[in-house]
């Protein structure tokens, strides 16, 4: 949602996980849209966590990898930010046009986000439209994050040679990602959670648009460390465990992935939690389907188990439903294996300049 200068017209989308980096490469045919690229890196662990940047050059260097390794040759980038450095709250204003509502949230910042000075804030908001019960106002997603963290990322970006054209915010990807492969009604919620490595992100969509949105601090790398424990191996020798098991017997391979639930469970309690606040926030409104992406979304029973907690379906998000790709770049079956995953930075490699 943050413009932030550059004018470059082909995009590309970047999503900067603390656990990979992925690239996805959208382009628009006559067709539709098409994933022309994708590709995805692993990101050493520490170099990011829970959203803060904490060694800009080791980023730099493995953004300039992954796009090497890509053959892409777009520099306009998309990125997005996403954690407790991030606020994102739905606020009700009275009627007003664009201009006005930009300057008011700017002089009285204090009712609606928690920042002292405006002036060390990158914000922007997005109008959702008439409120629900009083038609003399409207409703207002507000979007906002500190100058200096944005460019902390924004010079590692540029440092690896490409051009940020704009920042997004992980929560709106998913939704633009789910407008472009989606039918739904007007009235129509659905909830969106991106299991990340050390961030869960929960995006309530109503009708195509954000109305709720939730980042905590918990993912993959929770599970990971729990099996990591269980087995007394490294970190990286448990996270090669949970993706494609261990050697021995069937019963071995069961214990496993009763194991994996075991540790997933409260990421599924907070999801529970997040959830059971937004019913009770906005009059119990009727969810018709959960959507999951990210890495640990594959986990065999997880969407069961949620479906159940929460009596409501659920199923791994599909950001290729729609979207056709490249088959000299993309085989089908690295096609259908990164589904999950790829939700975030095809929303991002949607994004135009000056589209929202």
């Amino acid at each position: 949602m943050l413009d932030i200068g550059s004018k470059t017209k082909k995009l590309v989308g970047l999503d900067i996980g603390a656990s990979s980096l992925k690239l996805a490469e959208v382009l628009s045919t006559a067709n539709g849209y098409v994933l022309n690229r994708f590709l995805q890196i692993p990101l050493p662990k520490g170099i990011i966590v829970e959203g803060v940047l904490n060694d800009p050059k080791a980023l730099s260097l493995k953004i300039k990898e992954l796009f090497w390794n890509s053959s892409c040759r777009g520099k306009g980038v998309v990125a997005s930010l996403s954690g407790n450095s991030v606020v994102v709250k739905k606020a009700t204003f009275a009627q007003m046009d664009e201009t006005e509502l930009r300057d008011l949230i700017r002089d009285e910042a204090g009712k609606y986000l928690p920042f002292d000075n405006m002036d060390e804030v990158n914000y922007d908001f997005q109008i959702l439209g008439d409120n629900e019960y009083n038609p003399n106002q409207m409703d207002v997603i507000i979007v906002a994050a500190k100058k200096d963290m944005i460019e902390t990322y924004v010079a590692a970006i540029t440092a690896a040679g490409l051009n940020v054209a704009i920042m997004d915010v992980d929560s709106f990807a998913l939704e633009t990602m789910y407008e472009a492969n989606y039918e739904f009604e007007d009235n129509e919620i659905v909830v969106i959670v991106r299991i990340g490595a050390d961030l869960t992100t929960i995006n309530v969509i109503k009708g195509g648009m954000s109305i709720f949105t939730r980042d905590f601090t918990l993912g993959g790398n929770s599970i990971t460390q729990g099996l990591q424990e269980k087995y007394g191996v490294t970190f990286e020798e448990a996270e090669q465990i949970k993706v494609n098991g261990i050697p021995g017997s069937d019963q071995d391979n069961l214990d496993l992935r009763n194991s994996i639930l075991d540790f997933a469970e409260p990421i599924c309690s907070e999801i529970e939690r997040s959830i059971d606040y937004f019913r009770s926030t906005f009059g119990g409104e009727y969810i018709k389907r959960i959507y999951l992406s990210g890495g640990s979304s594959k986990i065999p029973g997880l969407a069961a188990n949620l479906s159940q907690k929460l009596n409501v379906d659920t199923e791994l998000i599909n950001p290729l439903l729609k979207i056709g790709y490249n088959k000299r770049n993309i085989d089908p079956k690295t096609a259908e294996s990164i589904k999950p995953i790829a939700a975030v930075a095809i929303g991002l490699g949607l994004r135009t300049i000056g589209d929202k």
